[in-house]
């Protein structure tokens, strides 16, 4: 039985769902793929009420407050077997380091598969904890994000992957 719980975060409210075997999904208000109701479950008032929400929920406030940099909740995703060799590869990005969609095609065995890690990585449905937030361009660009691109911008700034921007008179 699926169920979920909101978290305020720096970036937003997040959607913590969890199923009885780990967490399913982590989703931001501003998702660009709309949640089927029943992809979230039922609704909890509290993340409190539920051991895996409050563990997810507790790592991320620590992640968010800058004394974590990996996570030790269990996990649950569902996909396709090729999303989950992507979705592997990205739990394996460290704290602080990107990749190109190029570098993760190429550590699955062909530079032919960028275009399908880029959307594997859109539909990682765990954001944060499964770090498609590190994958960025070849060139740098801050491509494409399903929490949005200013999400996307933050967490690499939090992770000090960007730089802060410097303070302007104008």
């Amino acid at each position: 039985m699926l169920r979920h719980a909101v978290l305020d975060s720096p970036v937003g409210e997040l959607r913590i769902v969890a199923s009885g075997h780990g967490i399913a999904g982590i989703y931001m208000d501003n998702h660009a793929h709309p949640l089927d109701p029943a992809v979230l479950g039922v609704r909890l008032g509290s993340v409190a009420d539920d051991p895996l929400i409050a563990q997810a929920a507790a790592e991320l406030a620590e992640y968010f407050a800058g004394t974590r940099t990996s996570f030790g909740v269990p996990l649950d995703a569902q996909g396709t077997q090729f999303q989950h060799k992507v979705w592997e590869r990205l739990a394996r990005i460290p704290f602080g380091e990107s990749r190109s969609y190029g570098q993760l095609a190429l550590e699955l065995g062909d530079e032919k598969l960028t275009r399908a890690v880029g959307t594997a990585n859109g539909r990682n449905p765990i954001a944060i904890v499964v770090p498609c937030h590190r994958v960025i361009g070849a060139d740098g660009a801050l491509t494409g994000y399903a929490g949005g691109v200013r999400n996307k911008e933050f967490l690499l700034r939090h992770e000090g992957i960007l730089p802060e921007p410097e303070a302007t008179l104008f």
